[in-house]
């Protein structure tokens, strides 16, 4: 398969290296010659500027969109009308106007859209799905994902403040580039309703015109309530994530990928020795798992879909939605209003 990247920074790099590992040799790759990681493992593969030209020249099945958020879109859209399966990163543009346009000419052209949420490929995140949808933890009363990280650890060969994460014209900010857990807590217990959202720069860090924290509320279409805390400052970083529903609950933890599925008795008291004590069922990822196993996982069915053999499981619907849920957070800071997700569309 004849496959285009575009933008060779960080996440680019990683696409690069994981098509190889899959035995993917047909390669071209186009960028702007601006990432400052250094170029010796894109020797011998060719090399374009011009992104018209190289769509026409080479004339890729499938496209990966790696390059900042806020450009996004200067590569899907061509890519679409080419008719190219496309990987887009999340998340997926910077505004809904600029992604209805997409989503319009993919379905003239039947170009073929994967969204990168990684998350949805984590083993342990999909047992919790599973546990979910057959009743295990009852039904689901409130959720919460905490997720923060100290984001000059990010890519220590860059400074920081140059870095697409915190700076508003490259699309970066906390909300959007940890929105993440938007989207699986969506995956995980359906539509939202409306969120209420405090956000803003609370920090030392240097950055330019966005966020480095926010704390987002949110009220699913099912009744349960649930929250997400974001922040760009925290030693030593953490991502977890608690699920309670009226018959137990769920712990998971990216650190070690391990999911604790705290169980009650029944209501007639099921578990003599010791009445209304949980138990605990621990699930862990298989052995020798990494976090690159879930973008492996990832183009591994990038590569399927853009074949036609399977349908994408994040959507571009998807990627929609979670870039309203940001835009939301955004809009609820700025007015300081619960604000539903019809008002945003």
């Amino acid at each position: 398969m004849k496959i285009l990247i575009a933008g060779l920074g960080s996440i680019g790099r990683r696409h690069f290296r994981n098509l190889l590992a899959l035995g993917e040799k047909d390669i071209i790759l186009y960028r702007t010659n601006r990432a400052t990681l250094a170029d010796d493992e894109l020797a011998g593969f060719p090399v374009e500027t011009d992104l018209a030209l190289a769509l026409k020249k080479h004339q890729p099945q499938a496209v990966v969109v790696a390059n900042p958020t806020a450009l996004h879109m200067q590569i899907a859209i061509p890519a679409a009308q080419a008719g190219c399966a496309i990987l887009l990163e999340k998340p997926v543009a910077e505004n809904l106007e600029q992604v209805a346009s997409l989503s319009e000419i993919s379905s003239r052209s039947g170009s073929r859209i994967l969204v990168g949420f990684q998350f949805r490929y984590h083993p342990t995140l999909n047992k919790a799905r599973e546990l979910i949808q057959s009743g295990e933890i009852g039904t689901v009363l409130s959720a919460h994902a905490h997720w923060g990280e100290y984001l000059p650890n990010w890519h220590p060969w860059e400074d920081y403040r140059q870095s697409y994460a915190a700076r508003a014209d490259l699309g970066g900010g906390v909300i959007v580039t940890l929105t993440h857990p938007l989207d699986y807590l969506r995956h995980l217990l359906g539509e939202v309703q409306a969120l209420w959202s405090i956000n803003g720069h609370i920090s030392t860090l240097e950055l330019s015109g966005v966020e480095d924290t926010a704390e987002i509320g949110l009220k699913f279409t099912s009744g349960a309530i649930g929250g997400v805390h974001m922040n760009y400052f925290q030693r030593p970083a953490v991502h977890r994530l608690e699920i309670a529903g009226t018959g137990g609950t769920l712990r998971w933890d990216n650190a070690d990928g391990v999911l604790q599925h705290y169980k009650m008795p029944d209501e007639f008291g099921q578990i003599r020795s010791n009445p209304g004590t949980p138990v605990m069922t621990q699930y862990a990822p298989p052995e020798g798992f990494e976090r690159n196993h879930l973008f492996l996982a990832q183009t591994q069915h990038f590569l399927e879909v853009a074949a036609g053999q399977a349908e994408p499981i994040c959507t571009l619907q998807d990627g929609i939605q979670a870039l309203e849920m940001a835009l939301a957070a955004k809009h609820s800071q700025a007015s300081g209003q619960v604000v539903t997700l019809a008002e945003v569309k």
